[in-house]
């Protein structure tokens, strides 16, 4: 029972994280966002307090509860290790291994040492919930896109509108290269010898872990009932069970409860580390008597239900037959960052790269960096958009608060970076033609047309910013027809500022 349950709150909890990352409509987090916020590595970055305690009352009590229900990465081990064993027909294939102890402190003051030092690329790789992020946005939300994309083209032709259909595109080649690296890392470690990822590489379940030493609901081993089967052993896909000396290395053990239901001699039970063994009762009043401190684990997992708005997005159209060149990104000096980001500094010690901002920007404004000293963090470019004043995603599903809430009226307000001038990319200059486009669509109002020549009644109009205006949300980059490179581009802000 104990099992089933574990089971049934894993399987809801994974489901709705990856939805958080393949729903590109953003209307998902409304729902399910919370979940996000309660990852041990969010909640850290954030200094959320409420949630890290939480999670380590909860493993204090019931032991490494959190790897096995709430962690997404450790449940598609689970998923992956289950799919291995169905494959190979031997249910019963894990053996008992010694803990590599240096390998996983190593790993931790590794990880430490790049949370005090800034080095946000190494925090990116070894967090969990950053590297599910990673594979669900590069890997799976393609997948679900396509799909959207079939019924979006049997809907069309139905004249139903209740699908619409989106542009799939590879946002950055290094991170979906860490992407698949990181899957294929985890998969075949999984496959083999089921978490051996979580007990040796992930700093999470090693703090985890030391937290679990000491927790109160334990798995114990009866010495008396033990017949010495063995079958405990080739369950416990954490291979921390020494059945020849009775004990378990609870470190790693992430009391999934796989070795309650394989003993067939009643010899293991997940009890109080107060609890003393009565081997002197009769045999029926032990079966009968239910541990008090089971019924504090079992809880009724609530129905969770999504309700999803799909909106109409507004069609692309070229204007004409004529074959339009894609836009290239411009060399920018500093990196344009969300509203909400506050700072350059700021933001590198907060952010994960855990992809969830870019899975639902709809402008598809945002693409992790490939810059080496913020690889995989989020970045601004206009090419397919720019940041629409209605709009505030980014900031909403942000778990770590590296992009900070922030209202419609205070993001019109803030200056991300300010528009710069190439005159000679300008098609009024190298056409001779009336443009105008980044003065008309410059929500700001912080772009005038002049003359190129003053004393030239005819010569062409040139855009002229006012940077004290101008908050850098890139229509004027996005909508300007010259190509490859726009004739105006947004230099990014080391430090925002409220105008």
């Amino acid at each position: 029972m104990l099992r089933k349950v574990r089971q049934i709150l894993a399987i809801v909890f994974f489901l709705c994280i990856t939805l958080l990352f393949l729903d590109f409509t953003g209307t998902v987090h409304a729902w399910f966002g919370w979940m996000a916020k309660i990852q041990f590595m969010p909640a850290l970055f954030a200094v959320n307090t409420v949630v890290l305690v939480f999670l380590l009352l909860l493993t204090f009590i019931f032991g490494r509860i959190y790897c096995s229900v709430i962690c997404p990465l450790g449940v598609m081990q689970d998923v992956i290790s289950r799919i291995s064993g169905m494959r190979k027909k031997k249910k019963n294939r894990f053996t008992y291994s010694p803990a590599l102890f240096y390998l996983r402190y190593i790993v931790l003051a590794i990880f430490i040492a790049a949370f005090f030092l800034g080095a946000g690329s190494i925090v990116a790789l070894l967090s969990p919930y950053s590297s599910y992020g990673r594979i669900a946005s590069n890997l799976l939300s393609p997948v679900w896109q396509a799909g959207n994309n079939i019924l979006a083209y049997f809907a069309e032709r139905a004249e139903s509108y209740a699908f619409y259909s989106t542009e799939i595109w590879l946002k950055s080649l290094p991170t979906f290269i860490i992407a698949i690296i990181t899957f294929i890392v985890i998969f075949i470690l999984a496959w083999r010898n089921g978490r051996t990822y979580c007990n040796t590489i992930c700093p999470v379940g090693t703090i985890l872990g030391f937290v679990s030493r000491f927790s109160i609901l334990k798995i114990k081993i009866d010495k008396d009932k033990c017949k010495h089967c063995r079958l405990c052993v080739k369950q416990c896909k954490s291979s921390c069970i020494d059945i020849k000396n009775h004990s378990i290395d609870y470190t790693r053990c992430v009391t999934c409860m796989n070795c309650l239901d394989s003993c067939k001699h009643g010899a293991i039970h997940y009890v109080s580390r107060f609890h003393k063994d009565k081997s002197n009762e009769a045999e029926t009043v032990k079966h009968t008597e239910t541990d008090n401190s089971r019924r504090a684990f079992l809880t009724t997992a609530a129905v969770i239900t999504a309700g999803s708005a799909l909106k109409a997005q507004e069609m692309k159209v070229d204007g004409g037959l004529a074959k339009i060149i894609d836009k290239k990104v411009p060399q920018r000096n500093t990196p344009i960052l969300p509203p909400g980001a506050l700072s350059k500094n700021s933001f590198a010690k907060k952010c994960t790269g855990c992809q969830l901002c870019v899975s639902v920007c709809p402008n598809q404004v945002l693409r992790p960096s490939t810059d080496l000293m913020r690889l995989m963090q989020p970045e601004m470019s206009y090419e397919k958009g720019y940041c629409r004043p209605e709009c505030t995603k980014c900031s909403e599903v942000c778990p770590t608060g590296a992009i900070n809430l922030i209202s419609l009226a205070d993001k019109a307000s803030t200056q991300i970076g300010h528009a710069v001038f190439i005159m000679e990319n300008c098609v009024a200059v190298k056409d001779k033609v009336e443009c105008g486009n980044c003065a008309r669509h410059c929500p700001a109002a912080a772009i005038k047309m002049i003359r190129s020549n003053k004393e030239d009644k005819k010569a062409p109009r040139i855009p002229s910013v006012n940077v004290e205006r101008c908050i850098g949300c890139g229509a004027c980059e996005n909508l300007c027809p010259s190509r490859p490179f726009s004739a105006i581009y947004v230099e990014g802000h080391e430090r925002h500022r409220m105008i």
